[in-house]
C-alpha cells in the first residue's frame, strides 16, 4: 500500500537533483522549477512500485532504500536488471519517450522515492539544452552498462561476474544492506545462490574479499579487477 504522496521540499529536491548526472550544469531557477513538480512517495519492503506495461508516472529518484528493477519470463522466472540505492534514478526511458514502463520495480527495503512527471521533464528538456545534453550523456552511460552486462552473461564465469558486481557496488550502500541477499545477487547475475556462495568462497580464499558479518569487504581491489577481467 502506498504510504504517502507528499510534495517534497524545494531545498531537498534541488539537492537530490543536483547529485544526478542528468541535471549537472542546469541553472538553479530551472532546477527549482522542476523540483516543485516532484512528488515524494514511500513504499514498504516487498511492495511493487510499478509494473512492466503500465503507463509511466515519470522519472523516479531514490531518496533512501533499495529498489530492484526486474523482468519476468513467461514461466515466472525473474531476472534482476538493476539493484539501485539512494541517489539513483530509474525509468528514465519511459519518462522521456512517454511509452509504457519497460520493466517492473519493487522495494527490497523500506523506500522513499521522488517522481518527476514525464510531462514536466519533457517541458524542461525542450527549454534547457544543458539538461537535454545531460540526459543524453546519462542514457549513453546506461547503454554502455547494459552492453557490459550482456557481455558478462555471455562470456564471463560466475566468479568474474561477481567480482565485477562487487567492484561496481563498492561505493554503494546497497551492498551492505540486508535486502541484498545472495539469492538477489544470483538472480541479478543469472545464476544460483549456491554458485554465488562458491564464488564468494573463491574470492575470499585468494584474498580479494573478506566477510564482516553480513557485509562483504573488498581487501584487494586490483586483484578483484584482474578476476573480473577489467
Amino acid at each position: 500500500m502506498l504510504l504517502s504522496d507528499l510534495p517534497i521540499s524545494h531545498v531537498s529536491a534541488e539537492d537530490l537533483l543536483q547529485s544526478l548526472a542528468f541535471f549537472a550544469g542546469v541553472p538553479g531557477p530551472e532546477l527549482e522549477a522542476l523540483a516543485q513538480q516532484a512528488v515524494r512517495r514511500t513504499f514498504d519492503p516487498g511492495q511493487m512500485i510499478f509494473l512492466e506495461g503500465e503507463p509511466s508516472a515519470g522519472l523516479w529518484i531514490i531518496e533512501s532504500g533499495t529498489v530492484k528493477v526486474f523482468k519476468l519470463a513467461a514461466d515466472g522466472r525473474e531476472h534482476i536488471l538493476h539493484l539501485l540505492g539512494s541517489g539513483d534514478a530509474f525509468n528514465d526511458i519511459a519518462a522521456i519517450d512517454g511509452l509504457a514502463n519497460p520493466a517492473s520495480t519493487a522495494a527490497l527495503s523500506a523506500v522513499a522515492a521522488w517522481v518527476i512527471p514525464g510531462v514536466a521533464l519533457k517541458e524542461a528538456l525542450q527549454k534547457d539544452h544543458l539538461l537535454a545534453l545531460g540526459v543524453i550523456q546519462a542514457l549513453s552511460a546506461r547503454i554502455r552498462r547494459l552492453v557490459l552486462q550482456i557481455e558478462d552473461l555471455a562470456l564471463r564465469s560466475v566468479t568474474a561476474r561477481l567480482a565485477r558486481f562487487l567492484l561496481e557496488q563498492a561505493e554503494n550502500p546497497t551492498l551492505a544492506a540486508p535486502a541484498i541477499t545472495r539469492a538477489t545477487i544470483a538472480i541479478h547475475l543469472a545464476t544460483t545462490p549456491e554458485s554465488i556462495s562458491r564464488a564468494l568462497r573463491v574470492l575470499e580464499k585468494v584474498g580479494a574479499i573478506r566477510f564482516d558479518r553480513h557485509r562483504i569487504v573488498i581487501v584487494q581491489p586490483d586483484l578483484l579487477r584482474d578476476i573480473a577481467m577489467l
